[in-house]
C-alpha cells in the first residue's frame, strides 16, 4: 500500500505560496520499500551531487527486497544529449534497466513510485497540458501518471526553462528538499531501518 504524503507536511513554498508535500527520507524509504514497482528518473542535480553512485546502490537495495527497478531516460535531460547514460554508465547500471522516453511513457501510470532526481524541465506537465507554456509541445516523462511521485531537488527554483512546474503541488507528489547525494544516502538509511 502506498500513501501520497503520509508523514510529510505541507510547506509554503517560494515560487507562487503553493503548497507542497514535504518528505523525510523515512517517507521516502517506506514509500520505495513496499513497492512493487520503481522507475528513477536522472537529471542535472544528480549529476552536478555527483549522486549516480549512491543512486545505483539505493537501485541495488530495492532490487535485492523485491522491488522492480527502471531508469527512465530522457534523451536531453542533464545539458547535453546523453548526459544520463554517461553518469549512470560510470555508475556500471545495467543496461537492461534503462529505458528511454518512448519505452518508459507507457509504464508510467502502472508504476507505484517515481523517483526524480535533479530533473525539473523534462518532467513538466506544462509541455503537455498547457498551450501557453514554453515550453508546451516538448516531449516529457510523463511522472504525473504514476501512483506516487518523489522528487528530490534542492529546492522549488525552475530549470533551464525558467518556468514553474506544476508537478512539485500534485497530491501525488512529495518534495525531498536536499542534494541529491545527500539525500539518497539518507533514504538507503532509512531503508535499512525498515
Amino acid at each position: 500500500v502506498l500513501f501520497s504524503g503520509f508523514g510529510g507536511t505541507t510547506a509554503t513554498a517560494d515560487v507562487g505560496d503553493k503548497p507542497v508535500n514535504r518528505a523525510t527520507p523515512d517517507d521516502v524509504a517506506i514509500a520505495l520499500g513496499y513497492a512493487d514497482s520503481a522507475m528513477i528518473v536522472p537529471g542535472y542535480g544528480l549529476a552536478v551531487a555527483q549522486a549516480q553512485h549512491v543512486t545505483r546502490k539505493l537501485a541495488d537495495e530495492l532490487e535485492r527486497r523485491g522491488v522492480k527497478v527502471t531508469y527512465a531516460i530522457h534523451p536531453v535531460a542533464g545539458r547535453m544529449p546523453g548526459h544520463m547514460n554517461v553518469l549512470l554508465a560510470e555508475a556500471d547500471v545495467p543496461y537492461d534497466q534503462l529505458a528511454d522516453l518512448d519505452q518508459s511513457n507507457p509504464m508510467l501510470p502502472q508504476t507505484d513510485v517515481v523517483l526524480v532526481i535533479g530533473a525539473n524541465d523534462v518532467v513538466n506537465p506544462s509541455a503537455r497540458d498547457d498551450a501557453g507554456s514554453a515550453i508546451y509541445g516538448m516531449p516529457i516523462l510523463e511522472v504525473d501518471l504514476a501512483k506516487t511521485v518523489i522528487v528530490v531537488k534542492r529546492s522549488l527554483s525552475p530549470g533551464f526553462a525558467g518556468i514553474d512546474n506544476p508537478l512539485f503541488y500534485n497530491d501525488n507528489t512529495m518534495m525531498l528538499f536536499a542534494d541529491g547525494k545527500k539525500a539518497i544516502e539518507s533514504v538507503l538509511g532509512a531503508l535499512d531501518d525498515l
